[in-house]
C-alpha cells in the first residue's frame, strides 16, 4: 500500500535507512525524488564531450555532469547485456543470478529488483525500449524485470497516478550495432581528429566506423535531451534523480565482451538538483552494480537482499574529494557465455579485479578461442564474439600483413590463465606481466583478492572447473539476429 512521503521519509529515517542527501532533499520538499535512470546499449569510456573526446557530441550527458557529478572510472559487473542489466537491478554480482548471467539468459522470479522495491515503496515504475535482456523472464506477472513496459516516457506519464513519484528506465537500442556505413562522416565529422583505442588498427576505415558508433551515441544523447526537457516543462527537473549509463563497452575487437577498459568501463554520471554537487568529478573505483543501492537510498526504501554493490551517495555530499572516505579499493567484474559462436554453446569464462593500479584476469578456458571458434558456428560468422563491422573486417582479411597480425592477437588469439596488466605503465592493457618476477606479488595479492570475493559471495567458480553457465538455457536462435546482442 502507497503511503504519504512524509510518512515514509520519517520511519526511514528512524530506521536509519536513509542517507544524509536524501534526508536533506525530504527536509526540504517532504517529497521523495523521481528517478529517471537512462541506459545506452553498448557505449563506452571514454566517449562523451566532459570526458574529453574531441568528436562525439554529448550535451546532455555533458550537461547532466556539469550540473551534478560525472564518475571516472564506472564499470559494468559483465560486459554483456543480459548479465550486465540482471547487476543493475539488482545489485549484485552478475555470477549470482543463476540463468540470468549469461547472454540470452533466464532472469528467475527469484531475484528482487530495485524497481520491485521502489514499486512496493509506493512509486510509478515503468521502461520503455529495451529493459533487461535480451532473454526470457520468469516473472509471473511475465512483464520485464525493469518494470511496466510503455510505449514512450509520455504514456508513461499519463499512467502516474496523481503526485506519485516515478521510477522510469529509459533503455536505448544505441549505440549497438549495426551502423548505417558513413553516417558519423556525412554528419559533419571528420576523420583525422578521431582517436583510435591503441588494440585497434590506425586507419581510415577504423576511424570512420568510429565515427558511424558515435552517430549513435549521439542519437541516444539527443533522446535523453528530450526526456530532460519534459522534466523541465513539468516543473519536476529538480526533484528527479538522473542517472546516465552505458551498459557496456564498445562493440569492437578486443571491447565489448573482455574484460579490458574497452569493455567494461562506461560513462556515469548523475544530475539531483541542489542536492548533488555540481561540475563534481568522482575518481573513486564504482560498479553499476551500485546504482540499486543508491536508488533505494535515495527513496528511503529497503535495501535489497544480498547486495554487494553500495550507495553512491556517501561520497556525494557538497566537498567531499574526489576519493570520498567510503571508497572502494577494487572492482570485480567478470563473463561466461556471450554469444553462442563455439560448437556446443561454450563460453569464455572469465573473472577479474581491477585497481587503481593494476588488472587482473582469470581465464578459465584458456585452451578455447576468446573471440569465438575461427570457423563460424553460427551467422556471427567466425570469431562471433566480435560484433561484425568494417573494423572488424579490416582485421580478419589483413591479420597476416606484419603491422595487423599484433592486433589480430590481441583481439583473437588464445591467451594465458592469467593475465596481469600495470596500468600506470600501461594504461591501455597490451602487455600482460604476469610471469614477471618483479610482479609477482602484486600477482599473488590480486588472486587472494578476487577468490575471497568470489567466495565470499557464492560464485560457483570459486570452488572449481565448472560447467554450470554452460548447462543454462540458451534462449535466443543458434543463429541469433545481430540486431539482438
Amino acid at each position: 500500500m502507497a503511503c504519504g512521503a512524509a510518512a515514509i521519509a520519517s520511519a526511514a529515517m528512524a530506521e536509519g535507512l536513509v542517507g544524509a542527501l536524501a534526508a536533506k532533499a525530504w527536509a526540504s520538499t517532504q517529497r521523495r525524488p523521481n528517478i529517471l535512470f537512462a541506459l545506452a546499449d553498448d557505449w563506452g569510456h571514454p566517449h562523451a564531450g566532459v570526458y574529453g573526446d574531441p568528436v562525439v557530441k554529448t550535451p546532455t550527458f555533458d550537461r547532466i555532469a556539469r550540473e551534478g557529478v560525472v564518475f571516472e572510472s564506472a564499470s559494468v559487473s559483465s560486459p554483456s547485456c543480459t548479465p550486465s542489466r540482471s547487476s543493475i537491478l539488482t545489485g549484485r554480482h552478475f555470477w549470482t543470478h543463476e540463468e540470468g548471467s549469461v547472454l540470452w539468459g533466464e532472469f528467475s522470479s527469484r531475484h528482487r529488483t530495485y524497481p520491485d522495491a521502489l514499486e512496493a515503496a509506493g512509486y510509478h515504475v515503468g521502461y520503455t525500449r529495451k529493459g533487461w535482456g535480451p532473454g526470457q523472464s520468469t516473472r509471473a506477472d511475465g512483464r520485464n524485470p525493469a518494470g511496466v513496459a510503455y510505449l514512450d516516457f509520455a504514456a508513461f506519464l499519463a499512467a502516474r497516478p496523481q503526485k506519485l513519484p516515478f521510477c522510469f528506465w529509459f533503455g536505448s537500442f544505441d549505440p549497438h550495432r549495426p551502423y548505417e556505413k558513413g553516417t558519423g562522416v556525412a554528419s559533419g565529422m571528420e576523420l583525422a581528429g578521431v582517436p583510435v583505442p591503441a588494440c585497434l588498427p590506425n586507419n581510415d576505415i577504423t576511424r570512420s566506423d568510429l565515427c558511424d558508433y558515435y552517430f549513435a551515441a549521439q542519437r541516444f544523447d539527443t533522446h535523453v535531451g528530450a526526456l530532460v526537457a519534459t522534466l523541465e516543462a513539468m516543473g519536476e527537473l529538480d526533484n528527479t534523480l538522473i542517472v546516465v549509463a552505458g551498459d557496456n563497452g564498445i562493440p569492437f575487437p578486443r571491447c565489448k565482451a573482455n574484460l579490458y577498459d574497452g569493455g567494461v568501463r562506461v560513462p556515469l554520471a548523475m544530475r539531483w538538483g541542489e542536492l548533488l554537487p555540481a561540475r563534481a568529478r568522482v575518481d573513486d573505483l564504482v560498479s553499476l552494480c551500485d546504482i540499486a543501492p543508491t536508488f533505494l537510498e535515495a527513496a528511503g526504501a529497503d535495501p535489497l537482499p544480498g547486495t554487494t554493490g553500495r550507495s553512491l551517495l556517501n561520497m556525494l555530499e557538497p566537498g567531499a574529494p574526489g576519493q570520498a572516505g567510503q571508497s572502494r579499493n577494487a572492482v570485480y567484474y567478470g563473463i561466461e557465455r556471450h554469444a553462442w559462436v563455439r560448437e556446443g554453446g561454450l563460453g569464455y569464462p572469465m573473472r577479474a579485479v581491477r585497481t587503481a593500479s593494476y588488472l587482473y584476469i582469470r581465464n578459465y578456458e584458456p585452451d578455447r578461442n576468446p573471440a569465438g571458434d575461427p570457423t563460424a558456428v553460427s551467422d556471427l560468422g567466425p570469431y562471433g564474439d566480435i560484433d561484425n563491422g568494417p573494423t572488424k573486417a579490416y582485421l580478419l582479411e589483413h591479420r597476416d600483413d606484419p603491422a595487423v597480425a599484433p592486433l589480430f592477437e590481441l583481439s583473437c588469439g588464445k591467451r594465458s590463465a592469467e593475465e596481469l596488466y600495470d596500468l600506470r605503465t600501461d594504461p591501455d592493457q597490451l602487455v600482460s606481466v604476469a610471469d614477471r618476477p618483479e610482479h609477482a606479488e602484486q600477482l599473488g595479492e590480486l588472486r587472494r583478492m578476487l577468490r575471497d570475493e568470489m567466495t565470499s559471495t557464492g560464485d560457483p567458480r570459486a570452488s572449481g572447473p565448472t560447467d554450470v553457465f554452460e548447462q543454462y538455457p540458451y534462449h535466443g536462435s543458434v543463429k541469433p539476429d545481430l540486431g539482438g546482442r
